[in-house]
């Protein structure tokens, strides 16, 4: 298969073993990351790299990220645990970038668990103590009339205390509770301050607290020494799995309507100690078109019969909040913004077969304001309220793709369809989502 531009991917360095997802020398860590809003599917291909990983890894988020591998026709929904935890081989490590709700990994891990699959092995992230960010999004909403659309999970309270430098670590929790206990009630006596409608009970918190950490002593360790151990001893491939996507970027995202933490490819550095020069590939999961969960601009949204469409056919509900997802058209223009942050060395194309029912398809490929062409992503999000999307219209196929198993077994409207995703972000496609299970992932080369 033609692969137009310079777009293949470079060989892996020599010197020892190594495969075409994990190069050997420095560059032993690959990264799945993904290139829209959020929910693109990227615990499938997770779920497909973890098979040949030694150490599967989370470096940003918390439970507000939802993935989904169907396995053996057996679904998994993961949250905290990395997709990866299914490879009973491989280590599944949550790096310091992470914030925990402690219940909810437990419950995680133990659902998992009782379907035969996992085991959790390592963590040293913060916790995540007081769910406030319920209470803000109410007080938004009577001051502004508008929310963010966040999960409610913690995740922005977490992470606002650690920037703070008054957060709760597990570090702290499995070391002194002494200690532990009297920055918790400081804490705890600071958002009570601020939100006096928060209903926590601080004793029987720190009971739960003491319990977990109990349970947690022998799962953790030191973040930065664990990664430098297997970036520089015997050969170990390395696997991280990025949370939420790169317009969902505190930095890079459509902000102010994005999440708390780093969830481009810098976060994979900050978020589990590693140095940039052994980040190797970097796999972008990009959905056959576009969706988005809660508010926010989207240029290519479809309040009609087709976005209606999209929505049924894809099952288009959040995996954490169970919210509708928005839809619309596949946006080039974001997908390359994306690409331009994160260098992404191949992308996987993912519900390919959601598209089989349309008899055309519509690609965005340029905005517009004031019938002015933008140059570039306007990082001012009243502006991408305003733009108008130049549209490229492609045939569509009507008929099912789910059964193709090669690039060979698409009709000729999907092969095109690809081809000008890779022609116009000059990005080899590397993997087609036809279905939900593990096979249903269409290896191109």
């Amino acid at each position: 298969r033609a692969i137009s531009g310079n777009t293949m991917e470079t060989p892996p360095s020599s010197g020892g073993a190594a495969d075409e997802h994990f190069p050997c020398s420095r560059e032993r860590v690959t990264v799945v990351l993904g290139a829209q809003w959020g929910d693109e599917g990227k615990g499938k291909v997770v779920d497909l790299l973890a098979m040949d990983a030694d150490i599967v890894c989370r470096c940003q988020g918390g439970n507000n990220a939802g993935h989904t591998v169907v396995v053996d026709s057996v679904e998994y929904d993961f949250h905290l645990l990395p997709s990866g935890v299914l490879n009973k081989k491989a280590v599944s490590f949550i790096g310091n970038g992470v914030v925990i709700h402690l219940p909810g990994l437990f419950e995680e891990a133990e659902k998992n668990l009782h379907k035969g699959k996992g085991e959790v092995k390592d963590f040293r992230p913060p916790v995540e103590p007081f769910a406030v960010d319920g209470i803000q999004e109410q007080q938004r909403q009577q001051q502004e009339g508008k929310n963010l659309g966040t999960t409610k999970k913690g995740i922005g309270p977490a992470y606002s205390s650690k920037a703070a430098r008054n957060g709760l670590r597990v570090c702290d929790l499995v070391s002194d509770f002494k200690v532990f206990e009297e920055k918790f009630r400081m804490l705890a006596e600071h958002f009570l301050t601020m939100y006096p409608n928060l209903n926590v009970d601080v004793d029987s918190e720190l009971q739960q607290l003491k319990g977990y950490a109990e349970r947690l002593r022998p799962l953790v360790t030191d973040g930065v020494y664990f990664m430098h151990k297997a970036l520089t001893g015997p050969s170990k491939k390395i696997l991280v799995e990025g949370a939420n996507a790169a317009l969902l970027d505190i930095d890079f995202g459509t902000y102010p309507f994005v999440t708390s933490s780093n969830c481009t490819v810098g976060g994979v550095c900050t978020g589990l100690g590693v140095p940039p020069s052994y980040v190797g590939r970097v796999y972008g999961v990009v959905k056959a078109y576009t969706t988005r969960v809660g508010v926010g601009a989207f240029p290519t949204e479809q309040n009609n019969e087709t976005g209606d469409l999209l929505q049924s056919r894809g099952r288009e509900f959040g995996v954490t909040t169970g919210r509708r997802r928005r839809c619309g058209w596949l946006d080039l223009i974001l997908v390359r913004y994306a690409h331009m942050v994160n260098g992404f060395s191949a992308i996987a194309l993912t519900k390919l077969d959601i598209l089989d029912a349309l008899p055309e398809i519509k690609v965005g490929v340029a905005y517009k304001v004031d019938g002015q062409p933008l140059p570039s992503f306007p990082a001012n999000m009243d502006v991408l309220t305003r733009v108008t999307v130049e549209y490229k219209t492609l045939p569509g196929w009507c008929c099912s793709t789910e059964a193709a198993r090669s690039f060979e077994d698409l009709p000729p409207q999907a092969q095109s369809y690809i081809q000008f995703i890779e022609d116009f972000l000059q990005v080899p496609v590397k993997w087609v989502g036809v279905g939900k299970s593990r096979e249903s992932m269409i290896k191109l080369f």
